[in-house]
């Protein structure tokens, strides 16, 4: 963790190794405000918060990452979950945005099908555009009711009989129909149901792999907050072995002016004779 140190530099042994090196020039030595050093920290310890989300969030815009990290209060743990809420949010609306529109295609489908195939108005007249999955099936198809529907009106007795005749085909047609868009109906919403599911399955494994990397990276950052504060307790201890040796080169100097003192006021310079003793 870099440490920002403003104001004069030390002149003990142990400056150089506190103070990290700095392109920027050194700071005339005049006091700071102390607002003016806060908001100075903080900005730097946003940009380095960000710089620690960008590699966890790649995909989403660095101004959404920076708005994030504000709200939370350059709260690191609070911005991840944020950010993590957001994208799972995304991801939702988009699985959902997907459904839709494949519920809208099916629904178009079966429409697009149903008038392809239902008469046309006309007594007796079918259109040729029944849905089907061979061109041969569907004109057979085609035919055997316009078959069906020419041998029941020539053996109708009269228009009453015709018209009940009309009506019972008419009603076999719509049923044949029904049931032939009803299988492909079917069909379609299971293979979108299949579609659907391994889409969600992704979705699940993506979310998996994004909880166990915010795991470890709130394991990371309680780390990186224990040795912070070993960091900081460790630089406390610095500063107080240096007033500590500010006060012992102190007390060395004063002892050598007494010690010098001390001889020169000594009557006897040099060692004592052996026989005063």
């Amino acid at each position: 963790m870099s440490a920002v140190v403003c104001g004069k530099r030390p002149s003990s042994i142990f400056g150089d190794e506190l103070i990290p090196s700095s392109s920027s020039p050194p700071s005339p030595p005049h006091h700071h405000h102390p607002s003016k050093r806060a908001r100075c920290s903080s900005a730097r310890r946003r940009e380095a918060l960000l710089h620690h989300l960008l590699p966890l969030f790649p995909d989403m815009d660095p101004q959404l990452l920076e708005r994030v990290l504000e709200a939370s209060g350059d709260d690191l743990d609070s911005a991840i979950k944020s950010l993590t809420e957001l994208r799972l949010e995304s991801a939702e609306a988009i699985l959902s945005a997907t459904v839709g529109e494949s519920e809208n295609g099916l629904s178009a489908a079966l429409k697009l099908s149903a008038e392809g195939t239902v008469s046309n108005g006309h007594s007796g007249v079918v259109t040729e555009h029944a849905p089907a999955t061979d061109n041969d099936q569907t004109n057979n198809h085609s035919t055997e009711w316009v078959e069906l529907f020419v041998r029941e009106m020539t053996s109708s007795s009269d228009i009453d009989d015709a018209r009940a005749r009309a009506s019972r085909a008419l009603e076999a047609f719509e049923k044949s129909i029904m049931d032939r868009v009803g299988a492909e109906a079917v069909h379609n919403l299971h293979r979108e149901n299949v579609m659907l599911k391994e889409q969600l399955s992704i979705i699940l494994r993506e979310n998996a792999v994004l909880k166990r990397g915010v795991a470890i990276q709130h394991e990371r950052q309680k780390e990186f907050d224990v040795r912070t504060q070993e960091a900081d307790s460790l630089k406390q201890l610095v500063l107080q072995y240096q007033e500590q040796l500010k006060t012992l080169e102190i007390n060395n100097y004063a002892l050598r002016v007494h010690l010098k003192q001390a001889q020169q006021n000594n009557s006897m310079p040099g060692r004592f004779p052996p026989d005063v003793f």
